[in-house]
Order: C-alpha cells, then sequence, then structure tokens
C-alpha cells in the first residue's frame, strides 16, 4: 500500500483511491479544512472489505441522513442496542440556542438516534443532561425536546436537581474519586455519547469524552480541584460511552463552549464504538482557533489513549465514509 507523507489513514472508498486532500476538495471542503489538509494525507483504501465494520464512520448530509448513515456503516443501531434495552443519550443542550451557533447538538442528529433505538426494541430511550444555562431556556431554544417529542419511549430531561443524582465512586479514577452521577444513567444498559463538535476554553476541545461531564452533578469540582484533562479521564473510566456520534454538521472552532465564535458548516456526522477515537479523528479535521490541531496535543485525549480507554491513532484505524 502506498504512503502519503509518511502516514496511510485507511478509509473504504467504492470508487477509487484518493488523497484525504482530494477526498476533501471533492466534496467542496478545501477552504473549511485547509489547516487539516495540510497534514498527513488520508487514503482510501478499496482493499478494505465490502461490508465490514470500520473503526470509525464518516457520514456526509443532512444531520437527520447522515447520523442513519454513519450508523449503518457500523452495522446498524442494533450492533449497540438490543431488545428491551435502557438507553440514556448525552447530546450537548447545555446552552440556550440554536443549534445554528454550534453550541449544542443538532436537533435531528438526535432525533435520529432516538428513532433508530426504538426501533432496535429500546424500553426506554431518555435525552439527558446537566444544563450550564436556564433549563426551560436550554430545552425550548435547542429544539431537541421539540424534534423528539413525538417518538414513543422518548424522554428529553435536564436534570440538576439533587435528588436524580446518586453518589458513586470512581473505582478506576487515580485522582478524581468520587461524584454524583444521574440515577438513570447508572440504571441504563447503553450510553450515546451525542456531542456537537466545539473548541473549549480550557481543554481545547469539547467532544464525547468531555461530554461526560454533563452527566454529573458537580461538574466545577473538576475544575477547582483537579487538573481537568486527568478528570475528564477518570470520568469515562465511569461512564465510557458505548457510542459516540459527533454532530460535526456545525463546527464551533473558536470560542467554545459558549460562543459566538467561528462556525464552520461541514456537514459532517463521525460515529464510533471507541470515543477516544471518535474525538481524535474529529480533533484532527478542524482547524481550531484558526490552526492545525493533533490528537495528541489534546491532554485528555493523550492520557485517555495512555491509559488504555481507547485509541488516538486513527492512522491506523480503519475509516469508512459515505455520502447520505
Amino acid at each position: 500500500m502506498k504512503k502519503i507523507n509518511k502516514v496511510s489513514r485507511h478509509v473504504t472508498c467504492p470508487q477509487s483511491a484518493l488523497t484525504r486532500r482530494e477526498f476533501i476538495k471533492r466534496h467542496g471542503q478545501a477552504a473549511l479544512f485547509a489547516a487539516a489538509a495540510a497534514k498527513t494525507g488520508f487514503f482510501f483504501s478499496p482493499d478494505v472489505q465490502a461490508g465490514s465494520k470500520p473503526d470509525i464512520a464518516v457520514a456526509e448530509g443532512g444531520a437527520f441522513e447522515a447520523t442513519k448513515a454513519a450508523l449503518d456503516l457500523l452495522g446498524g443501531i442494533k450492533s449497540f442496542v438490543s431488545d428491551g434495552n435502557r438507553v440514556v443519550i448525552k447530546p450537548n443542550m447545555s446552552f440556550a440556542h440554536s443549534y445554528e451557533r454550534a453550541t449544542n447538538t443538532h436537533p435531528d442528529v438526535v432525533r435520529a438516534l432516538c428513532q433508530m433505538c426504538v426501533e432496535a426494541g429500546a424500553s426506554s430511550v431518555m435525552v439527558l443532561d446537566n444544563p450550564l444555562q436556564n433549563p426551560d431556556l436550554c430545552m425550548e431554544r435547542s429544539g431537541i425536546e421539540k424534534a423528539c417529542r413525538h417518538i414513543p419511549g422518548v424522554s428529553v430531561r435536564t436534570l440538576s436537581s439533587a435528588r436524580f443524582f446518586q453518589k458513586v465512586t470512581i473505582e478506576q479514577g487515580e485522582r478524581f474519586r468520587e461524584t454524583e452521577v444521574m440515577r438513570d444513567v447508572l440504571g441504563a444498559d447503553v450510553l450515546i455519547a451525542a456531542p456537537v463538535a466545539k473548541s473549549h476554553s480550557a481543554t481545547g476541545v469539547s467532544l464525547s469524552m468531555k461530554g461526560m461531564m454533563g452527566l454529573i452533578r458537580d461538574r466545577g469540582i473538576m475544575h477547582r480541584r483537579f487538573n481537568l484533562s486527568s478528570a475528564i479521564v477518570d470520568l469515562c473510566t465511569l461512564l465510557k460511552a458505548d457510542l459516540a456520534v459527533i454532530d460535526a454538521t456545525r463546527v464551533l472552532a473558536s470560542h467554545g463552549p459558549f460562543g459566538p465564535g467561528e462556525v464552520i458548516r461541514a456537514d459532517l456526522v463521525i460515529a464510533s464504538a471507541d470515543m477516544v477515537a471518535a474525538d481524535a479523528l474529529v480533533i484532527d479535521m478542524f482547524p481550531w482557533y484558526g490552526r492545525e490541531v493533533m490528537p495528541r496535543n489534546v491532554a485528555h485525549v493523550l492520557e485517555a489513549h495512555q491509559r488504555g480507554l481507547g485509541r488516538m491513532d486513527v492512522e491506523n484505524m480503519t475509516i469508512r465514509n459515505v455520502t447520505a
């Protein structure tokens, strides 16, 4: 297999083998991904067996269609959700903003996940977040509750009161060893991370790993008492998503997590059973604060890789793309 800029990234494309730069140009994203395109090139390898499950799926299109297409590449939602399962979906809905500002997950990404989980036979699907702004306004302006309210068996809730949380020990935590987690999360069979791709002033990016902070009662203590990046990894040893679905239909490339900042319209959804790998690929795909960032430059991603929570070496993983 030929090498491109020292490293090959394996992505199945049924038509031809393309470099990453050529793929970006073909999809009209050259200007948007200029920083990422200057890095080592993707290699679209037709030698990956058709129908095989990739490590990471990338789907381009409308939010609803791309979410379903990305899951189809991973073998469908039934690869993750079985009949009777209790499912928790954790999107970003902490801010009283429209999805267009890229601080909250696109409602149609969440709607697609809810619909697929119900169709897979889930006994309940709960969409949960502990908001940073007024809960009622977050529910209204994010549009997520409205998008999902007519799907049977689905509830969308913002929880912050102590009665909804239970104190637990983080057994594998190295420093962050105790926290209060939503009871519904502790009782779930399947946890799905569904963040929007955005920058963050403290950690560089906020993706599926950092998004787990929205399932605990006091996230402030992670900032005040601990090294935040290490605390995120400790938390993810307890709250490790079974599936990560990252909304990159719009990417907040600067001034996150609140914004307003530079919003890149990318129309992509990235999905993986490995939340570290999903985060790493998204970091690698986009410019952050106008510059190139590698996954190893993001402290919590590097530490998660080193501690075995997942892989950041996406250059050695199988990635498939599809246009929805």
